[in-house]
């Protein structure tokens, strides 16, 4: 794999965490794509990102390397709820356990709590792991370009179509945006984290907003926690915006969901 733009410190152990569990993955591929075959109850996750206004993509997040704990006894039927509640169009659940907290008892129960699409938030490495979160009930999965060489990431989205997962491609610099714009993707997302640090800047999506490919659903995901914020982000052109800490925090999620959704018209 092409050494990605990350902090090995930060990135690395996460990473690790990842190809430990792969050889089991791997090893259960082909019961993987015999459970998302039999499937029939897939959501449309890109087409409520593309409707008119900012969506809100609401995230079931327990903690994170960067702030720590953020709810580690989070009632995540209830929060899905409130999330729906307050106007979310889709969700994102971290399934990474040993860094983030998150599991796919967490996606399958927000999903079925919610109604609503998933995004399965994690790092895939291999095609195994799409099929493992589409057989989970997934309804998109995350590809991080910064972790991912050109030829495993035109893989992993071929794998995506098969499955009939989306699959939001994420970028963090101009140059992989320009990587990504040759595969076409229908979603892109630009994480205002920086990969190095873990810091938040919301200038980062405004600057790589005319970077990315024109008729791809833009979605600017982490730092936003206000009206404001999703007020920028909807000015720089964004179709939707990936909110997590801040509604995990806040008193009222479905109010705060409201707010954000408000501000972006």
């Amino acid at each position: 794999m092409r050494p990605g733009t990350y902090d090995d410190a930060m990135l690395e152990p996460i990473l690790q965490s990842v190809r430990a569990r792969l050889d089991e993955v791997i090893g259960l591929e082909d019961e993987l794509r015999g459970r998302a075959a039999q499937r029939e109850d897939h959501r449309d996750f890109s087409a409520p990102l593309a409707a008119p206004g900012l969506s809100v993509i609401a995230e079931i997040k327990r903690r994170s390397p960067s702030v720590g704990l953020i709810d580690p006894d989070l009632n995540v039927a209830a929060t899905a709820g409130a999330y729906r509640d307050g106007g979310a169009c889709c969700l994102s659940v971290l399934t990474e356990p040993d860094h983030f907290g998150g599991s796919f008892e967490d996606l399958q129960e927000a999903r079925q709590a919610s109604g609503l699409p998933v995004l399965c938030k994690g790092f895939v490495l291999h095609p195994a792991q799409v099929w493992q979160a589409a057989a989970a009930g997934a309804d998109a999965v995350l590809l991080i370009a910064a972790v991912l060489d050109d030829d495993i990431l035109g893989a992993l989205l071929a794998e995506a179509e098969a499955a009939a997962l989306a699959a939001l491609v994420e970028v963090h610099s101009e140059a992989e945006a320009g990587r990504v714009a040759g595969f076409g993707p229908a979603l892109v997302g630009v994480n205002n984290r920086d990969l190095d640090t873990f810091s938040v800047d919301l200038t980062t999506a405004e600057r790589l907003r005319r970077h990315l490919p024109p008729d791809a659903v833009a979605v600017a995901e982490s730092g936003v926690s206000s009206p404001e914020g999703a007020a920028r982000m909807a000015a720089a052109g964004y179709d939707a915006i990936l909110v997590g800490e801040a509604l995990v925090r806040a008193p009222d999620a479905a109010a705060l969901v409201g707010e954000l959704k408000r501000a972006g018209r």
